[in-house]
């Protein structure tokens, strides 16, 4: 095979490089021992210094070219191509190896070629991996498994295969590499919060051989699928907020056996009882200068009036919250505030025979990010499915992100894989790694940061139509916010950042010692709604509509996890247990995940209300 070396440096010249005699002449030495013409050979050396963050073209780079590359896949190619000619005869078509060096060349001046080396680059990574997928581990070399009719390849065999094996980082990503601050951690396994009982309780479940009953709480629909967006109305906003003020004032009303509202701006000298949504007068944060109170459209039809709240010895406001205020509104115009009505939370769950197993199960719970952010290899998820395998917890419930939208690669675009092909291999690393070791049952709740998903809230659960038939019945998908019945104990579940949007946003002035954690999440059960701030946070894009039909609290929950990046809690708050599990990555390092023993109270017992969640813990992984 006769080689130009001119035709070389023309080709090279296509996309401006330049480079010595010793060079070309070792280039085509590689195109005469590998088979390749002058415009594929520069068209794949083009590929591998793209893919690999290479400049300029030295012997250092071909030494990389020939041995990472060439070697292991030209050969591969040329050996398919040899068997399959033995099989198909002669075949009269153009081969992808003499369209892809006239491809280069006709989108070289375009953001076309990164595509198109990028998709050739994914290709070739999903060939080793579907090859990779049948082959058994082994110290020695591996060979792949045969299936034979006295040994055939099931699907037990082929999905038995270990966590790291299943999750392949560098087959969407060039630089795969582990962190290090990560790996060189000395505090895995550490307990940093517990609650109830936990002296002597040994944290284990019965994985998949528990009695589970899984069952979704509309609040009043669960979302159970994807809805357009990005089409209301402001007068449709408005009507939300407005059927909420009345709604809430109703039932304040009713338990604290108030006569009547007054309308806002009708002047009284003696004390009037007003309801309204506190507001901000101006664009800036709230603070004890600008709250102001917005009327219902009944009483007040949606007046305005500023609030003094310096009689107030107490008081926790937040924009968006729904209150009753007693005070003096003299000249109409102002509202002196001397007494806050306490909000009411709706009653807990009451359970039934039918809601499942009464006995003790062990729920763990895990946010994401499940990388550290100088990575990709998703190392903290692979040691979490460890936690799993070894713990057998009855119920794993995972929150997103999967992939963060907020990762360093995912936002400078150095994914080699679609978004949605990267989580779906994290989803397939999950199910198949938890099912012959514990079998537990999983729920999966999306976050607002997957990058692959919609970001409007409320949020559909995530879609996969092509989920195994055998895992069909311990899977399952819920929508972001949740209200989930685990054996008849209420779990309200939610992603979204809440105590750090609510806590970045909220007022407060007490005489003694408060806790703002606990401030935050009683205005979330006495509000009665999973995301109670308005305007909301800006990157929480909120569909209005959806959100008071799908994002409301049905009832009070016995456990509420709200995972956050403030500081990991477990509390009781008004009789629910509240956790922040933390996430599972903290920037390089590792984070916390959260577990729980529940166990139903007997509907006959005849007794009080007692707490279902009998111990919690927050562990680092």
């Amino acid at each position: 095979m006769a080689v130009s070396a001119q035709l070389l440096v023309q080709e090279l010249q296509i996309f401006g490089l330049e480079c010595e005699e010793a060079l070309i002449e070792r280039l085509a030495e590689l195109c005469i021992l590998y088979g390749q013409n002058e415009e594929g050979m520069v068209g794949e050396l083009i590929a591998f210094c793209t893919s690999t963050r290479k400049d300029g073209l030295t012997s250092e780079v071909l030494n990389s070219f020939e041995h990472e590359f060439l070697s292991k896949r030209l050969s591969k190619a040329g050996h398919t191509a040899s068997r399959d000619s033995r099989h198909a005869g002669a075949r009269d078509i153009v081969s992808i190896q003499e369209l892809y060096p006239l491809l280069l060349k006709a989108f070289a001046s375009s953001n076309i070629l990164h595509f198109i080396i990028c998709l050739s680059i994914e290709v070739e990574e999903e060939e080793e991996t579907l090859l990779n997928s049948y082959t058994t581990p082994s110290k020695g070399s591996q060979k792949r498994a045969i299936a034979t009719p006295e040994t055939p390849l099931t699907k037990r065999s082929v999905s038995a295969r270990s966590p790291h094996q299943l999750l392949s980082p560098s087959s969407f990503s060039p630089s795969a590499t582990p962190s290090q601050k990560y790996n060189s951690r000395s505090n895995g396994g550490e307990v940093v919060t517990s609650f109830g009982s936990v002296q002597g309780v040994s944290w284990s479940g019965r994985g998949g051989a528990s009695n589970v009953s899984l069952k979704v709480l509309g609040s009043p629909e669960s979302l159970t699928r994807s809805y357009k967006s990005m089409f209301q109305k402001l007068l449709d906003i408005r009507e939300v907020l407005t059927y909420k003020i009345e709604e809430l004032g109703s039932e304040l009303k009713e338990h604290y056996k108030i006569e009547a509202f007054t309308p806002l701006l009708v002047p009284a000298q003696e004390p009037v009882t007003l309801l309204g949504q506190i507001g901000c007068d101006s664009n800036g944060k709230l603070n004890h200068k600008s709250v102001i109170l917005e009327g219902d459209r009944e009483h007040s039809s949606g007046a305005q009036i500023p609030v003094d709240l310096s009689e107030l010895k107490e008081y926790s406001l937040f924009p968006g919250q729904v209150v009753v205020v007693e005070g003096i509104n003299t000249t109409g115009r102002k509202l002196v505030a001397t007494r806050l009505y306490e909000g009411v939370p709706l009653p807990f769950h009451q359970p039934t025979e039918e809601a499942g197993d009464s006995e003790q199960i062990m729920v763990l719970v895990a946010c994401g990010p499940y990388t550290t952010s100088d990575s990709i290899t998703f190392d903290p998820l692979l040691d979490l499915i460890a936690v799993i395998n070894r713990d057998r917890p009855d119920v794993c419930i995972l929150f997103g992100p999967f992939l963060d939208a907020k990762h360093e690669q995912v936002e400078s675009c150095l994914l080699t894989s679609p978004f949605e092909d990267v989580f779906k291999q994290c989803l397939r690393t999950i199910i198949e790694g938890t099912r012959s070791s514990s079998g537990s049952h999983l729920v999966f709740v999306p976050s607002l940061r997957d990058v692959h998903h919609e970001p409007v809230y409320p949020q559909p659960p995530f879609s996969c139509p092509d989920l195994p038939r055998e895992d069909k019945k311990r899977v399952q998908f819920v929508s972001e916010p949740c209200t989930l019945s685990i054996n008849g104990v209420i779990f309200g579940l939610t992603s979204t950042d809440l105590l750090f949007h609510m806590g970045a946003e909220e007022i407060s002035s007490s005489s003694g010692t408060s806790d703002r954690f606990s401030r935050i999440l009683k205005h979330i059960l006495t509000q009665r709604s999973y995301y109670p701030l308005y305007p909301p946070q800006e990157d929480a894009a909120i569909d209005y509509d959806h959100l008071y039909a799908c994002a409301q609290l049905p009832v009070t929950p016995d456990v509420f996890i709200t995972p956050s990046e403030l500081r990991y809690f477990v509390k009781d708050v008004l009789g629910c247990i509240c956790v922040n599990p933390g996430r599972l990555t903290k920037g390089q390092v590792g984070g916390t995940f959260g577990r729980l023993y529940i166990r139903r109270q007997p509907a006959d017992s005849g007794e009080g209300r007692r707490s279902p969640c009998a111990a919690a813990q927050v562990v680092r992984i």
